[in-house]
């Protein structure tokens, strides 16, 4: 699959360049050598592995660090290029002490992943092995930058102690998420924008949003957390530029830097539709209209319940509209281990809906199902991942936001960037969606004058987005510019 992006120019003279190995590499001397350490979820994951990419086409060595779970999950989820086939980016696997893997529980009082906190906790173990890297690598590098997930402070907390070493924090919400946060800490202040402060006093509680144990997390965090030279962001300021304006003069008063490098995830797919490899769900858009089918997912970290299953397949089936459905369990904290629960779907439903609509129970290639020329619609959780994602690739969303950061990417969808609608109002978050609240969902997103506007915008958008990466855009110039400050 061909890929365009910020890497798209240095292609030619990585392909020249990459030819060490990982030994060669940690044993070789390096104007300036990059570790990502991600944390331990899947949309986390997979956002510092596709900023890997992208520095690695700089020709400078990444080395991406996690447990050996994780790291074989983001090798092996990743979309639109092939990890493997980039030999400067180094993979580390790392054991942790055994952990409870408990199923989600689709029936709990929240959407929040309880079930990944085992992992979570044995992955802080990484420090110590993380930490001996480091030191290892500091004495091949002039500069040893270490880019760390905003979550997982905790593991390179010691970074400090290695006089080459400097680290930056990648931030994996939204700048929009991002700001509120702060925001409100500082007690909500009054803005000079009259208009960004109206939309930011429609914004979801902290309260509502964030369970405990993520709370819990962050506060570990920021007890913790290193001395920062930076902030990174996957995002871009076509999508997000006001809010990253609020951040950056928040930033002044600590001369702290940021860079808005997004998206990290390729921009266009160019697909082999011959490859043995393509998903059977690709073959089956091929056969649709344009803008002809709704894609649904709610990510990895959203479990469904029987109940909830059987609302969507009944609303799905009644709104007469095309779509994939994507209906897996939330994943474990080990991937790899273990039973995976299927949820069950109204007794014919498949047959009935033969022709019309797909279900997929394994693993789905998002971003080529957004990126298809059928794929008109996205009914999502709002993960940031996806939204960027969607966005790229000019697909308007249905937002139905389940924990976390998500009810504020939903209103930065609806609201600020008017490329989506919401399923229901976070107010009743605690309700069962009916049916006909799903079929009314998909029937304004995918038939009606509202979603063909939506539609159109999501394509203006997407056409802003894939000109920042380009040569002379603001992304590449921020990516550009990040590349220049770790290289001076």
């Amino acid at each position: 699959m061909a890929i365009l992006d910020h890497s798209t120019v240095q292609s030619q003279n990585q392909n020249q360049n990459q030819t060490q190995t990982q030994d060669a590499t940690i044993q070789g001397t390096h104007e300036v050598t990059v570790v990502m350490v991600p944390f331990p979820a899947q949309g986390h994951l997979n956002q510092l592995l596709h900023l890997s990419r992208l520095i690695s086409s700089y020709n400078i060595p990444v080395h991406y660090v996690s447990t050996a779970t994780h790291t074989r999950q983001a090798k092996f989820r990743v979309q639109g290029w092939d990890p493997l086939a980039i030999s400067n980016i180094h993979f580390h696997e790392f054991s942790v002490p055994s952990y409870e893997n408990p199923p989600p529980n689709p029936n709990a009082p929240t959407k929040f992943p309880t079930q990944l906190i085992p992992a979570t906790h044995a992955s802080f173990k990484l420090r110590e092995p993380v930490y001996a890297l480091l030191q290892q690598l500091s004495n091949t590098t002039r500069r040893l930058v270490v880019i760390h997930d905003s979550l997982f402070q905790y593991v390179i907390q010691d970074v400090g102690l290695i006089p080459n070493a400097e680290s930056y924090c990648f931030e994996s919400i939204s700048a929009f998420t991002d700001y509120t946060i702060d925001w409100e800490d500082e007690g909500k202040p009054g803005l000079s924008e009259p208009e960004l402060l109206e939309l930011l006093e429609d914004i979801p509680s902290l309260e509502s949003c964030f369970h405990p144990a993520l709370i819990d997390l962050v506060n570990l965090q920021k007890n913790t957390k290193p001395i920062s030279s930076g902030d990174i962001y996957n995002t871009c300021r076509a999508i997000e530029g006001p809010y990253l304006d609020l951040l950056a003069k928040a930033k002044t008063a600590n001369s702290n830097k940021q860079w808005a490098i997004g998206p990290f995830n390729p921009v266009e797919t160019n697909e082999q539709k011959n490859s043995k490899k393509r998903h059977y769900c690709l073959d089956w858009l091929d056969k649709q209209a344009t803008n002809s089918v709704i894609f649904v997912s709610f990510g990895s970290t959203t479990s469904l319940s029987d109940e909830e299953a059987e609302e969507i397949a009944s609303g799905l089936e009644q709104s007469g509209q095309k779509f994939i459905w994507v209906l897996r369990d939330a994943d474990k904290g080990d991937v790899f281990q273990g039973e995976v629960r299927r949820a069950q779907l109204p007794e014919g439903f498949e047959e009935r809906t033969e022709g019309r609509g797909i279900v997929v129970r394994d693993w789905a290639p998002q971003l080529e199902i957004l990126g298809h020329a059928s794929t008109g619609g996205f009914m999502s959780h709002c993960g940031w991942n996806s939204c960027m994602e969607s966005i790229s690739m000019g697909v308007p969303v249905a937002a139905w936001p389940m924990h976390s950061d998500q009810p504020r990417n939903a209103v930065l969808l609806e609201k600020v960037l008017k490329i989506g609608l919401l399923v229901r109002d976070w107010s009743k978050k605690d309700e069962l969606v009916t049916s006909m609240t799903v079929e009314n969902a998909v029937r304004r997103l995918m038939d009606s004058a509202e979603g063909e506007k939506m539609r159109q915008t999501a394509k203006e958008l997407s056409k802003a987005v894939k000109g920042s990466v380009m040569e002379g855009g603001a992304s590449r110039l921020e990516m550009d510019s990040f590349i220049a400050h770790i290289r001076r």
